[in-house]
């Protein structure tokens, strides 16, 4: 059973709390699943789900620029990559200017057949 748009908010995360805790994994232990679920349920964060995936998007506004940020998405790459359509529309109307997503390298393979490009890279130390 998948996830719609009419079950509450609760529900949905709770659905997808697998492919959630799957893509933390891979964070650099910035976030917990239950920042994931404070940050959506106080609207910081916007949760997309589908029937095999999801992904958490956040605003970040910056001096002379606003960018809808894909923060975190996992599941079935197809179900990802048809949220794009909707969040862009989204971004659009929330005043973004473009869109940004953080993560291992794979996406850009997979990106760059839906007009994403590399801007930049970003590096860890741990210290």
């Amino acid at each position: 059973m998948g996830a719609d748009e009419k079950m509450p908010i609760m529900d949905q995360l709770v659905f997808c709390r697998n492919w959630i805790e799957s893509a933390l994994q891979y964070s650099g232990g910035t976030h917990s699943f239950q920042d994931i679920v404070d940050g959506v349920l106080c609207g910081h964060m916007q949760l997309w789900v589908g029937e095999s995936g999801c992904a958490v998007t956040e605003i970040s506004v910056y001096p002379k620029k606003k960018v809808l940020h894909v923060f975190l998405a996992a599941g079935d790459m197809d179900q990802i990559i048809d949220f794009q359509d909707s969040a862009i529309q989204f971004a659009k109307m929330n005043g973004c200017d473009s869109m940004t997503i953080a993560g291992r390298s794979g996406w850009k393979r997979v990106l760059d057949k839906h007009d994403w490009h590399e801007q930049f890279v970003v590096l860890e130390r741990e210290i």
